[in-house]
């Protein structure tokens, strides 16, 4: 009985005239040449270079998250545009026609799901490629430009996955979005809200939430704009920037560094096509059984006279709602989102460490590693604690402590420097001494040329800490929780905020050396501002009511 050979069909098909009037090239003879004319004429592959380093073959050092990430956004592309052609974007159409993919449409609740979660993939995809990317200094000379484009991309991902929270119109939509855009209001100078708002004639009618709303409150003409933005506007932007994304990377070529000296290189055709074809498939069949195994959530139709308790923004914006407890809105919700963009992108411009880039170096980058996690963590932190540990009232409950549990009222808050009345110390005390003790912070780690023993500072510091804690306790000012509080959060900002910079950036230049410290006070003032609210039951440090200005 003849055997078939498959390597003789597979050569047949390759060289047949409709494969290669498909597929540039001539025959097909497996050499060197003609894998490198495989990518080159090939409309998605001519992206990659011809050869790369055996490096970047790794998947513990690509993660393969540039690669899924892609995979998840043409899943939601192919699968937003199938919903699209079942759904209507008004309030009295939108739930309903989410309640016939459930039940009425064929395969109408799978698409809804995979659409849901390829979303909620991606927002985790492209977070753990930049992670990648900065651990591995790919965003260094040549490379800044396309690490802000990341940057943008990252942002948008965020804003494409909020917009399309609106959709279902349910419960869970319409006060999830409510909770996001109330902090447009607090943008200073354009939100009705925001410092300086009322002197630039903002109100609850022509501020900028209200441009994006489409109205006063959450209702038809926002359910429309983020419909248009969501399914036109968004992706418009995204394709556009993953073009000049893909292009910059190919541009700039990969940063994977050699193992060794006169490296050579590895043909992209198979060795890195395969991987990440295999990557893309792995990403398919997670999505789609995940999608028959766990059903996207739907809650009752949105209904804006009953307002669900506790409400809460998307996951992914939870540790913004968190920081409202802690800040005033225009800092929470505008200034410390500002903040995290700008500097990200500011990264590859004040990094002047030239070590660390092709290869994972935790030892030679201590600095940046270290402060870039940081900011990680406590990103996922601050949604931790806002998602799993907010309960009704937006009460503080532990993991062990059922959310049917009463919870007393908070004590009263108090502020320590205003105006008379409402803080306990005058403002005009507060003012220089808060901005005397800002400046000592931002310039004493560089003014102090020699390098400190940063143990023995910390040791010395957590002992003031400690004393000062068991005066408290002592004296039935503090318990033991809100101890741990001020030790870990307080101590912690000790370390990363003065410890780590005047051990390691010092030698900076003075413009590099401020826009860093800037970031880094910042970071540290969330640290400070919760121990001040958890521990002592401070609402602000200094509020200025004249110009709406509380921190």
């Amino acid at each position: 009985m003849p055997t078939l050979d498959l390597e003789k069909i597979k050569k047949e098909i390759i060289d047949s005239q409709l494969w290669r009037s498909v597929f540039r090239g001539g025959v097909w003879k497996d050499t060197p040449r003609d894998r490198a004319g495989h990518i080159i004429g090939n409309v998605w592959l001519h992206l990659h270079p011809v050869k790369v380093r055996p490096r970047a073959l790794e998947w513990l050092y690509t993660w393969g998250m540039g690669g899924i990430s892609f995979a998840l956004y043409l899943i939601l592309t192919l699968t937003g545009v199938a919903l699209m052609f079942y759904y209507r974007p008004t309030i009295g159409l939108a739930y309903r026609d989410i309640k016939d993919l459930e039940f009425a449409v064929t395969l109408g609740m799978f698409l809804r799901n995979a659409h849901r979660w390829a979303a909620q993939a991606m927002v985790v995809a492209v977070i753990a490629h930049m992670v990648r990317v900065f651990l591995t200094g790919a965003y260094k000379k040549p490379r800044e430009f396309n690490w802000g484009i990341g940057v943008l991309l990252l942002t948008l991902t965020l804003f494409l996955s909020f917009t399309g929270y609106l959709l279902p119109w349910d419960q869970l939509a319409i006060w999830a979005v409510t909770v996001g855009t109330n902090m447009a209001g607090a943008t200073p100078v354009l939100g009705n809200e925001g410092p300086l708002g009322s002197l630039m004639g903002m109100r609850i009618n022509n501020d900028v939430r209200f441009t994006l709303l489409g109205g006063t409150m959450v209702g038809e003409n926002t359910l429309l704009r983020f419909y248009v933005m969501h399914c036109v506007a968004v992706p418009l932007v995204v394709g556009i920037l993953l073009i000049l994304h893909f292009w910059r990377i190919r541009k700039d070529s990969f940063s994977a560094a050699p193992y060794v000296a006169n490296e050579e290189k590895v043909d992209v055709w198979p060795h890195l096509v395969k991987r990440e074809y295999i990557a893309a498939a792995a990403t398919v069949i997670f999505i789609m059984i995940w999608s028959i195994l766990q059903d996207a959530p739907l809650e009752a139709i949105a209904n804006p006279n009953v307002t669900t308790n506790p409400s809460k923004a998307p996951w992914y914006f939870v540790g913004l709602q968190e920081l409202l407890v802690y800040f005033d809105p225009w800092i929470a919700g505008v200034v410390m989102p500002g903040l995290i963009v700008v500097g990200l992108i500011a990264i590859p411009y004040i990094d002047t460490n030239p070590k660390g880039v092709g290869y994972y170096a935790w030892k030679e980058r201590p600095f940046a590693n270290t402060m870039f996690m940081l900011g990680v963590v406590m990103w996922f932190a601050l949604i931790y604690i806002g998602y799993a540990l907010r309960g009704p009232n937006y009460a503080w409950y532990w993991p062990w402590e059922s959310w049917f549990l009463n919870k007393p009222a908070p004590p009263p808050t108090w502020s320590v420097f205003g105006p008379k009345g409402v803080g306990a110390y005058s403002m005009l005390i507060g003012i220089p001494l808060l901005g005397a003790v800002g400046a000592a912070w931002m310039l004493l780690p560089k003014l102090i040329q020699k390098e400190l023993d940063g143990k023995k500072l910390m040791g010395g510091f957590l002992g003031l800490l400690a004393l000062f804690a068991a005066v408290g306790m002592a004296m039935g000012r503090m318990n033991a929780t809100q101890a741990g509080f001020l030790l870990f959060l307080v101590g912690a900002s000790f370390y990363y905020g003065f410890v780590l910079p005047q051990r390691h950036i010092r030698t900076l230049d003075w413009p590099r050396y401020l826009v860093t410290m800037v970031l880094v006070t910042s970071t540290m003032s969330i640290l400070l501002k919760m121990c001040a609210s958890l521990a002592f039951d401070i609402k602000y440090v200094l509020t200025i009511p004249a110009l709406s200005m509380n921190f």
